[in-house]
């Protein structure tokens, strides 16, 4: 048998992101250093899905350039540009040829995970139905899709986000799909918008069509908010989700990359993910959860605390960096701190001795030489 075929979605917009999205698409914000959507590739070629196409609308060369062929990862990378949104079923229809009258998987690729892609198309095939959705137990249902069964795992209706008293389920659709390419003759043709959970689930449900969901239980995180994004790349490094950590682990929890120069005098609490490239001068001290991504210099007596930096630029001298996350090649000046969830966008600067509030958020590029707080505060 060849190559299991996927698709990767991939043109979403990333606006709950925002700003560290402004400069690349979601799919590419990373997670312990390597781009979400590298751990999707990753599990994919895991479990033999190595013919792959991916749709593209923002950024699409950011995607282009880092994948390219896929060869990197022994997979077979092909793209699909959108130049206007089609839709996740839309996307998967344009590029209905590519699946040759395979049984196929469609995958979020800006969601963090390590489900099990195998025992899920096991259960598919075992099913004989047009598809399966693979379902996330989840707590607070008023902020999902929840999916409801029979005995049978035969999917029978859905609700909308209801409030926890109201669920008929706590299984989430978790965005990825497996399908019979005989699930295309119920779509509008190519072209047209056309939404997975919104048209073509409820009017399989309408036709009396089986298809089936299958609970997994492993690590699910939809990335869908700034607070999310932080847990999940705190959950890579606390070993709660199975991906891999770039660098050489120096000792339990801590990995460094190549070509860094760190003080002795460090302190280094772990987990910590340090990039390639990296400078970490005299008193310096962080405590992880911590990731610095590659080409970071942190300077004499800084302090990082539970945090994310991007790649390149520069944390000052007796500095503070608390909770938050800061995008590619911001500067955080000496003696500044910035606290618990406030995010600064990429190529920002904080001037010396600047306070950034608990929850700000700094654009993209914003120079700010005056304490920021958030408005609800005030």
């Amino acid at each position: 048998m060849g190559n299991k075929k996927a698709m990767v979605l991939a043109a979403g917009l990333g606006t709950r992101l925002r700003p560290l999205t402004d400069l690349i698409s979601k799919p590419m914000a990373p997670i312990v250093n390597r781009p979400v959507m590298e751990h999707i590739i990753k599990l994919l070629a895991g479990h033999g899905f190595k013919d792959i196409v991916c749709n593209l609308h923002y950024f699409p060369d950011v995607i282009k350039n880092h994948f390219g062929d896929g060869s990197k990862w022994g997979v077979n990378i092909v793209y699909s540009f959108e130049e206007e949104l089609l839709g996740t079923a839309g996307g998967v229809k344009k590029v209905e040829d590519f699946f040759q009258g395979q049984t196929f998987l469609v995958i979020s690729g800006d969601a963090l995970t390590d489900i099990d892609l195998s025992r899920a198309y096991d259960f598919h095939k075992e099913k004989k139905g047009e598809a399966t959705l693979v379902l996330t137990r989840v707590e607070d249902t008023s902020q999902f899709g929840v999916v409801i069964l029979d005995d049978k795992k035969k999917i029978k209706g859905f609700q909308e986000k209801p409030l926890s008293g109201e669920a008929k389920s706590n299984l989430a659709n978790s965005g990825i799909y497996f399908f019979e390419s005989s699930i295309f003759k119920y779509m509008p043709p190519k072209g047209q918008f056309y939404d997975f959970g919104k048209n073509l689930f409820p009017d399989l449900l309408r036709r009396d069509i089986a298809y089936y969901g299958y609970q997994h239980k492993r690590y699910w995180n939809d990335v869908g908010s700034l607070d999310e994004y932080q847990m999940g790349n705190f959950d890579a490094l606390e070993g709660k989700v199975k991906v891999d950590i770039p660098g050489k682990m120096i000792k339990e929890g801590v990995w460094i990359g190549r070509n860094c120069k760190i003080q002795e005098d460090v302190i280094i609490i772990p987990p910590v993910c340090i990039g390639d490239g990296c400078t970490i001068k005299s008193g310096a001290k962080l405590y992880g959860p911590i990731i610095l991504g590659d080409n970071t210099t942190v300077d004499e007596r800084a302090i990082l605390y539970r945090g994310i930096k991007w790649g390149s630029g520069y944390i000052g001298k007796d500095a503070s960096l608390i909770g938050a996350i800061i995008g590619y090649a911001a500067e955080i000046k000496d003696k500044a701190s910035v606290l618990e969830k406030a995010v600064i966008g990429s190529r920002s600067i904080i001037k010396d001795g600047i306070k950034i509030h608990p929850s700000v958020k700094i654009m993209t590029g914003e120079v700010i030489d005056i304490d920021r707080k958030n408005t609800e505060e005030e």
